[in-house]
């Protein structure tokens, strides 16, 4: 496993003013300098200005700012992207990227400053910041329409950017109908079924989310073999029926006795021979990395719920183990977001 590089002056610099960096992606994101240099590169700095509609001194603190991070290359006088910004654009991918800026910037940024009292009282302090009274961000997003709009289309493009792993990775390979607990709007139940034309889904859910999924998936065509069943994952027994339950991005919301809960009542509702899938980021047993996990969970510790983390994968065997699985398997993703399955058997 990589382990980091030993930390130097600038990267000292580049920590101090992460919050600057990150303004820098975001300025270049939502003032179309990104998009314009896929199309035309090699524009000079008085051509960007002029595309843009900004006065020389802000295009130059723009420019210095992507430059100096990487964002843009600086060839003589024209300027053009990095090679990664470009594939993601060429990929169709730039969308996904610009959703995730404005999760950061509307979501996590007003909820992060929470972070030192939220480490200090070793719950989510800054889920103060968003309107209502639930524990936690899930249950309080319904008093906010606007932003629950946000949140879900943002969840869904972090789930597209993720996803890939999830259909390489969960092997449905004999079963026949999965339970997809705490669903959502239904994007990994979608993406799975498009893969697996013979697989039934249920997504399982709060009451508002599953509308959500309902829309969703009768957009997509697929209500004839997606259900949606409207349910606390905690309170409420787990519909039989099913060989295989998925658990996607959930497990990293609560804590581990929470998650041994939700594992044995999975257990309960899965025949002999069924099959645990959980999927989402992991965090490495040797405990260094990686960065991604790392810098991610300001959020988890911040807002989602008062014991939210990014786990390590050995945590996911205790827990199986726990609740009575076994034979687990670890499923590494293998690319720049550390996402993974795990699994195991009852």
């Amino acid at each position: 496993m990589a382990h980091a590089s030993p930390l130097t002056t600038d990267g000292l610099v580049q920590i101090l003013f992460g919050s600057s960096a990150f303004q820098m992606l975001r300025a270049g994101s939502d003032l179309g300098l990104f998009t314009l240099l896929h199309r035309r590169p090699g524009l000079t700095s008085t051509d960007i200005g002029r595309e843009l509609g900004l006065e020389e001194r802000p295009v130059q603190i723009l420019l210095l700012g992507t430059t100096a991070l990487g964002l843009t290359v600086r060839q003589g006088e024209s300027y053009e992207n990095a090679d990664v910004l470009n594939g993601l654009i060429a990929e169709g991918n730039w969308e996904i990227i610009e959703d995730l800026v404005e999760y950061e910037e509307r979501i996590v940024r007003p909820a992060e400053v929470d972070f030192v009292a939220s480490l200090r009282e070793n719950t989510n302090v800054g889920l103060r910041r968003i309107k209502g009274t639930g524990e936690d961000l899930y249950h309080r997003l319904s008093a906010d329409p606007e932003l629950e709009q946000l949140f879900y289309r943002c969840m869904r493009s972090w789930s597209r950017l993720s996803n890939p792993v999830l259909l390489e990775k969960a092997d449905l390979t004999g079963v026949r109908r999965v339970l997809d607990v705490g669903g959502g709007d239904g994007v990994n139940a979608m993406a799975l079924a498009q893969a697996n034309p013979g697989v039934e889904f249920t997504v399982l859910d709060l009451p508002g989310t599953v509308e959500i999924a309902r829309r969703k998936i009768a957009e997509h065509g697929l209500s004839d073999r997606i259900a949606v069943q409207a349910a606390d994952i905690f309170a409420d027994t787990y519909p039989t029926g099913h060989d295989c339950v998925l658990f996607a991005n959930q497990l990293v919301i609560w804590s581990p006795q929470e998650n041994v809960r939700l594992l044995r009542k999975a257990y309960a509702a899965l025949p002999d021979g069924g099959r645990v899938l959980v999927f989402n980021a992991m965090s490495d047993d040797s405990g260094d990395g990686p960065l991604y996990a790392a810098l991610d969970n300001v959020y988890f510790a911040t807002l989602p719920a008062a014991s939210s983390t990014i786990y390590r994968w050995g945590q996911y065997e205790e827990w199986f183990a726990a609740a009575g699985f076994v034979k687990p398997e670890r499923l590494p993703g293998g690319r720049w977001t550390p996402h993974g399955v795990i699994s195991a058997v009852k």
